[in-house]
């Protein structure tokens, strides 16, 4: 690759890595955290472990779990009915200011044996909501949202770039080589090599990032085509719900015998119609785990209405997301990712220092970029 070429590789990489590192550095330092979200909710006390009980004769009575949360809350709609797999001794049910509403306003957990309620998470408070809403939207809504999926496109320039300056340095003095002679070459070259050590796993943290920023736009394109043709025979207000929802996983069970049940979307809900319930059914192995089917069940009858499978581009974003928090092989893959999101905020920090004590630093020849012999740029610098 001749000079010039380089030149504009150097360039594509400075300005991409300068316009979002900021914002990278806020997500990674805010992934951290919810890299462990369950583990801290865990220790605040937001989630609980089901007490060991000696189970004897039928589990609680889904309907009279569904009708305690409605008694708890008169004034709101129930809106999910959420089941976790490796938690089959738990229920949670999500209720909102309405059925349709697009934030929750409370959500309960249950004891799926014994049918009593073990915690209510405070939903909206608490330092990991703040820390979930800077890095899913900066509180700025849908908007923020997308601002931040535009950063992640700009990371993933930053990175191929920073891979093709790297290559001609790569080539002359080997990987992991790092020079000695000046603070800022050292710098420099540690900068290029972590980066290098921590390429793959950023590309797919960033670009399973930007999926996951349009999250709302999928589900949208999928509600208004594809979820609108399934529902479109459905009829009755669905106020005959009320009767059974426990018929309804039972029918889901029945359709999908071997899946399990992630959760059930209530009539009136945007995941479903009017007049039907909508269980959505998981796989049991470690892929299929992260794939959905939707099972409609109609809300008079408790039959199965219909049964459809989700489109690609639902199931590329339902994929993206455990790649993106880790969250999917237990505690030691959440550490894993833990220690690459610190290396990665290594690299983010080392690329900005480079980038201020070429243009700010003490020496006039560093700040006209005559430094330490025109070193290869690893980073923004």
């Amino acid at each position: 690759m001749n000079g010039r070429r380089l030149k504009v590789w150097y360039r594509v990489h400075k300005w991409t890595s300068l316009i979002c590192t900021v914002f990278m550095l806020l997500l990674f330092v805010t992934g951290l955290p919810l890299i462990f979200h369950e583990e801290i909710d865990r220790a605040l006390g937001y989630r609980v472990t089901a007490p060991a009980v000696e189970e004897s004769g039928p589990r609680a009575d889904v309907d009279a779990i569904v009708a305690d949360a409605r008694e708890r809350h008169p004034d709101e709609a129930v809106q999910f009915l959420v089941r976790e797999p490796e938690h089959p001794e738990l229920w949670f049910v999500r209720l909102g200011e309405s059925v349709d509403a697009a934030e929750a306003s409370s959500f309960l957990t249950y004891d799926a044996r014994t049918g009593e309620l073990l915690n209510a998470y405070p939903v909206g408070q608490g330092v990991m909501n703040v820390i979930l809403r800077l890095h899913v939207d900066m509180f700025a809504g849908l908007w923020g949202t997308l601002f931040l999926g535009a950063m992640g496109l700009l990371l993933v320039a930053s990175l191929v770039s920073g891979a093709v300056l790297y290559a001609p340095y790569l080539g002359r003095a080997g990987f992991g080589h790092v020079r000695r002679q000046t603070r800022r070459l050292r710098w420099l070259d540690a900068h290029n090599l972590v980066g290098m050590a921590t390429l793959v796993w950023v590309l797919v943290v960033g670009f399973t990032g930007v999926v996951n920023t349009l999250s709302v736009p999928i589900f949208s394109q999928w509600q208004s085509t594809q979820l609108a043709e399934m529902t479109a025979g459905a009829t009755g207000d669905g106020t005959a719900a009320d009767r059974s929802p426990a018929e309804a996983v039972a029918a889901a069970r029945e359709a999908q015998p071997d899946k399990a049940l992630s959760f059930m979307a209530f009539p009136g809900n945007g995941f479903t119609g009017a007049g039907h319930f909508m269980a959505y059914m998981q796989g049991t192995t470690p892929l299929t785990a992260q794939l959905l089917t939707p099972v409609m069940i109609d809300a008079d009858t408790g039959q199965v209405a219909a049964t459809r499978e989700l489109p690609w581009y639902v199931s590329a974003l339902l994929l993206s997301q455990p790649l993106h928090f880790g969250d999917y092989g237990g505690l030691p893959l959440k550490i894993l990712w833990g220690l690459l999101d610190l290396l990665a905020i290594g690299v983010l920090i080392s690329g900005l220092y480079l980038w201020l004590r070429r243009h700010w630093g003490r020496s006039p020849a560093i700040a006209n970029g005559a430094d330490e012999g025109r070193a290869p740029p690893g980073g923004p610098a």
